[in-house]
């Protein structure tokens, strides 16, 4: 590397931001959660208020850059009503609005990067691969041996190749995607990059309208000027196709105009059609009692992958939330609602289907497509058979004691979600299920070919867990065991066939990092190793036989990058490393609700 100041380092500089990237306070979610009701109950008054049609609504001003509304505020419409605003609280209410930070196309854009590839060669979607959630229709998350190119044995001799800097990003929101010999991702600045898998040389950054979350799908397009585009999703409910040589916009379609939804899951990319599961923020927002909880529906929306058109959407509740009570502040509280898909689609061609599981409800009764399994028709989006297993759980946030909200549901759940895509596994004798890790950290098989019966349970959790989960993103199999991480501390592996416990490893976290205990992120697996990252921002990998730590990786610390970007590694919680071609790929840096340590890079490992 040169020794002189990176060109990114000067343009922090000039932006007043020293050499390092812009990293949260330990509040920061606090911050974030004060610019919410500080909108709520001084904003809405106007937005969102029919008698003041000159106001944009909320699900409007969502859809602005975070530089327009901050303009708005400081000297354009809005500067009498903040006149009273520091800046620091009018950048906090823009950012929050528009899902994304102030500044970054100055820092962020793969155009101001020194590591420009010096060619940009034509795609050919060829083995190997890890393209999109779960590597492969089934959501698995197992790569076989020719497609990993690495083999147990191999794995403690990993060693890291190159490391990417990610430019004023806190949180690395994505999960890589391998294909056409690119890596595919996006993070919480609201930028998605293409990068030699080889080199780490960046081909191009997109600029969604917020943060991008999910991980990145690929696939053939029916565009001329585009032979391949590469799919997600933000954090606002957004979808979009980019030419996956180029980066150039080919379509943007709204999956859901609910102010607070967003694309949390990979879209899920099968022939010609899109699958967007949508979840949401408003069991977050819920609990204050100026918000007028609750009105989101989860859904699933099938698009048109070539030009962006809906096809069909099918809501997981499917009635429309009505008038239930006021509380004492006269707002009007609205239900049913929830049932947030947080999750990757799973497909199942043998039935023609696609598979979910869904979240708690938010107000009202829990509707039984809440915390449940769906299975849905993939031409018309028919929900084929539901199984519920966990009722009666309606949960929003700021309900604990001892000073719980008025809005609050009664009686309060436990708030069990499914944030696990659902695994589709055919046994040696023939039979399927499929096997899904809920919250309560309860792994459940039911059988898809008899609508969805249970064939066994079998629960991790060495105690209820609170809200934050057992069993929160996912887990993964192979051809005999399903591997689950869990977040209070453990692996286990559990034999496909009858939910039989093979083996169980207790996690205990890195020196000095008792606060970021756990896992929460899913597993990944290759023939004989499974690998997870941590809360405490380590990179592990365990034998499928017995679970002993074969290989172990400490992310957090500061990087020297091939794109010159400062940049330190966090906490992983909430996506899992992907292997494909001999190199393993991971993003570090994630806060989520358990306040992670923060990061900014993405890091490649290969056997030398």
């Amino acid at each position: 590397m040169r020794a002189a100041i990176p060109a990114s380092a000067l343009l922090w500089a000039t932006l007043g931001w020293a050499q390092t990237p812009p990293t949260p306070a330990p509040g920061s979610n606090a911050a974030n959660a004060a610019a919410a009701r500080h909108y709520t109950q001084s904003c809405t008054n106007c937005h969102g208020n029919p008698a003041v049609p000159t106001a944009p609504a909320e699900a409007t001003l969502r859809q602005m850059t975070p530089e327009s509304i901050f303009a708005a505020l400081d000297s354009g419409a809005m500067r009498e009503q903040a006149q009273d605003l520091p800046d620091g609280e009018k950048r906090s209410i823009a950012e929050y609005l528009a899902g994304r930070k102030l500044g970054m196309a100055k820092i962020a854009d793969a155009k101001v990067m020194p590591n420009r590839c010096p060619t940009n060669p034509a795609i050919s979607l060829s083995t190997p691969m890890w393209n999109g959630w779960g590597v492969d229709p089934e959501n698995t998350r197992f790569q076989a041996g020719e497609g990993a190119g690495l083999t147990a044995d191999r794995v403690p001799q990993l060693k890291l190749k190159w490391a990417f800097g990610f430019p004023g990003a806190t949180v690395v929101f994505g999960q890589p995607t391998l294909a056409a010999g690119r890596v595919f991702l996006g993070v919480d600045t609201g930028y998605a990059y293409s990068i030699d898998a080889a080199s780490g040389c960046v081909y191009w950054s997109f600029q969604a309208l917020a943060g991008v979350r999910s991980p990145i799908s690929v696939g053939p397009i029916e565009r001329q000027q585009a032979k391949y585009a590469a799919y997600f999703g933000d954090i606002r409910g957004n979808v979009y196709a980019v030419d996956a040589l180029t980066g150039d916009l080919l379509w943007k379609a709204v999956a859901d105009a609910h102010p607070v939804a967003r694309i949390t899951g990979a879209p899920k990319l099968y022939r010609d059609r899109l699958y967007v599961p949508v979840s949401s923020m408003e069991e977050g927002a819920g609990g204050n009692p100026m918000y007028q909880c609750c009105t989101f529906r989860g859904s699933v929306v099938a698009l048109d992958a070539n030009t962006g058109r809906e096809i069909w959407k099918t809501y997981t509740i499917s009635e429309a939330a009505k008038p239930l009570r006021k509380n004492s502040q006269g707002v009007q509280l609205w239900g049913p609602a929830g049932g947030g898909v947080w999750d990757s689609p799973t497909i199942d061609l043998k039935r023609n289907a696609i598979y979910v599981g869904t979240g708690d409800a938010y107000s009202g009764t829990a509707p039984a497509t809440t915390d449940a399994i769906l299975a849905l028709d993939m031409e018309t989006g028919k929900i084929l058979w539901t199984v519920q297993d966990t009722a009666s759980d309606a949960w929003i946030g700021s309900c604990r004691p001892p000073h719980p909200s008025e809005n609050c549901p009664d009686p309060l759940g436990p708030d069990y979600d499914f944030g696990t895509s659902p695994i589709l596994k055919t046994l040696p004798d023939g039979h399927r299920l499929l096997v899904a890790g809920q919250k309560s950290g309860i792994v459940w098989a039911h059988d898809p070919d008899k609508n969805g019966a249970l064939l066994w349970k079998t629960n991790l959790a060495p105690k209820p867990p609170n809200d934050q989960g057992e069993v929160v993103w996912g887990g993964a199999a192979d051809g005999e065991n399903a591997y689950f991480g869990l977040n209070s501390g453990g692996l286990a592996a559990l034999q496909l066939a009858t939910g039989e416990r093979k083996w169980f490893v207790p996690l205990d976290p890195a020196e000095g990092m008792e606060r970021h205990r756990g896992e929460s992120g899913p597993v990944s697996t290759i023939p004989g190793v499974v690998f997870s990252g941590a809360w405490d921002g380590v990179l592990r990998a365990f034998s499928a036989k017995d679970g002993s730590l074969l290989w172990d990786y400490n992310t957090v610390r500061e990087f020297q990058t091939v794109n010159e970007v400062p940049a330190k590694g966090g906490s992983m919680g909430a996506t899992g490393p992907t292997i494909a071609g001999g190199m393993v790929f991971v993003g570090s840096g994630y806060i989520g609700v358990q306040n992670g340590m923060p990061g900014n890079v993405l890091l490649a490992f290969s056997v030398e």
